[in-house]
């Protein structure tokens, strides 16, 4: 497989929280500054304090997690682990987050701004330290130079697909346009009985999958810093623009779910392992859980975005959720050594079918697809220094919502004509919002 290391991956995502600070006395400077590893048996010894643990994997928290938690105790065994799954993650979280109660040891919500970090979570060490050891530090999940999260795997960003429900529509060869997509999704509507593209639109976060796609569509690893130079993201030849029009493109033509506001996200794994779906817009970490479910796993194909460069697919690498320290812990010892223990020994990341947060970790072997199409890996280049949360100001001062479900569950409603508004109307709007957002923020 063909790599392109460009610096880091995204920036951090999302909304401002809106929630008061809990405040913090943390020191960056007296935090560790480099993983632990799994540490001597005598620097084991020496930890000790039971710790909560969020995560939102509710559908492994009984099985494979408790495997976790036999083998980290067994290292660090003054150490106790409890687990705290929740399906609402994100907006629980989040709510959460404006007491000091959300766990010793948590995924951080897309939502927290960079400036925010230092208010909420304990740094885990310098960003020039911690870039040594582990993948996406540059530009996720940090603030003023220092680390707040580890990434708990790492993914690729394409399209999960059904092979065999391509192969029977009679579609041979990986598709390089938009163009070619939506034919590719017409011969499945055609010739078998699939759902050609499935949206996920009424659990919401599925829609914000295609956010992740940016970068790759013209190769460009300065693509989210060029978003703070332009009122225009949604110009023709944009990724937004061709991200976003395919969506739209897509279901106009009747090649999704026929009631977009019944989808369920469980079923949807199985619909699409089983060949009632076609293909689905997700990042590489949902391969394994469509394998999963799948009658044979594999049927279950990947494929970069629709479009190329040069005669080169590519794909934007980022980190999955972080996982972090709560700064109210009482046991940060404990949680530091859950954290690091997690991204060098637990083999999450592997089993999983991601790319390990370590830089001397495998490859895995769910993106064989992409070796075979030559695919090139992308990651975005970090912000200049003082606008690392530049992009979600701006972000949040338009009240667009780029990684929020409404944002596309507006296109896709107008798009089915539940909403009376054309692609061209949608995109000059997303255009004046993005301007008066970032005259907003040049304002101060």
């Amino acid at each position: 497989m063909k790599i392109r290391t460009m610096a880091a991956a995204f920036g951090v995502a999302g909304l401002s929280l809106g929630l008061a600070a809990c405040g913090s006395d943390s020191d960056p400077e007296s935090s560790s500054s480099t993983s632990n590893t799994a540490g001597t048996s005598a620097e084991a010894q020496d930890i000790s304090g039971e710790i909560t643990v969020l995560t939102n994997r509710t559908d492994i928290v009984d099985t494979v997690f408790q495997d976790y938690k036999t083998e980290f105790e067994a290292v660090y065994p003054d150490v106790e682990v409890t687990f705290e799954a929740i399906t609402d993650y994100e907006g629980e979280v989040t709510t959460r987050m404006s007491t000091a109660d959300y766990g010793d040891v948590l995924l951080i919500p897309n939502s927290v701004k960079a400036s925010d970090l230092p208010d909420f979570f304990e740094p885990l060490g310098t960003v020039e330290e911690l870039s040594k050891e582990y993948r996406f530090i540059s530009t996720e999940m940090n603030y003023d130079g220092q680390s707040y999260g580890i990434a708990i795997t790492g993914n690729a960003n394409g399209i999960v697909y059904n092979k065999a429900v391509w192969e029977a529509a009679g579609i041979t060869d990986l598709p390089t346009t938009s163009d070619e997509f939506i034919a590719d999704l017409q011969a499945i509507a055609d010739n078998t009985e699939a759902t050609p593209l499935y949206t996920n639109y009424a659990d919401g976060w599925p829609l914000t999958q295609w956010e992740s796609n940016r970068g790759e569509i013209t190769a460009n690893p300065d693509y989210v810093n060029e978003m703070t130079q332009t009122d225009a993201p949604w110009t023709e030849g944009s990724d937004h623009y061709v991200m976003d029009s395919l969506l739209f493109d897509a279901v106009a033509a009747g090649l999704t779910e026929t009631d977009p506001t019944t989808t369920n996200w469980e079923q949807s794994k199985s619909d699409l392992g089983t060949g009632k779906i076609g293909a689905m817009v997700l990042g590489s970490w949902a391969i394994t859980q469509m394998q999963d479910a799948a009658d044979d796993a594999a049927d279950i194909g990947y494929m970069p975005f629709p479009a190329q460069v040069d005669g080169t697919f590519h794909s934007v690498t980022s980190g999955d959720y972080k996982n972090a320290i709560n700064v109210n812990s009482e046991n940060k010892d404990a949680a530091r050594a859950w954290i690091d223990w997690f991204a060098d020994e637990s083999g999450y990341a592997a089993s999983q079918g991601g790319i390990s947060p370590r830089l001397d970790g495998p490859t895995p072997d769910t993106l064989a697809d992409f070796e075979a199409a030559g695919v090139e890996y992308i990651e975005l280049n970090p912000a200049p220094a003082g606008q690392e949360s530049l992009v979600n100001d701006i972000d949040t001062a338009s009240e667009i919502g780029l990684w929020s479900a409404d944002y596309r569950q507006r296109i896709v409603d107008a798009a089915r004509g539940a909403r009376d508004e054309s692609k061209e109307d949608i995109f000059a709007d997303l255009n004046a919002k993005w301007a008066a957002g970032r005259a907003d923020v040049a304002a101060g």
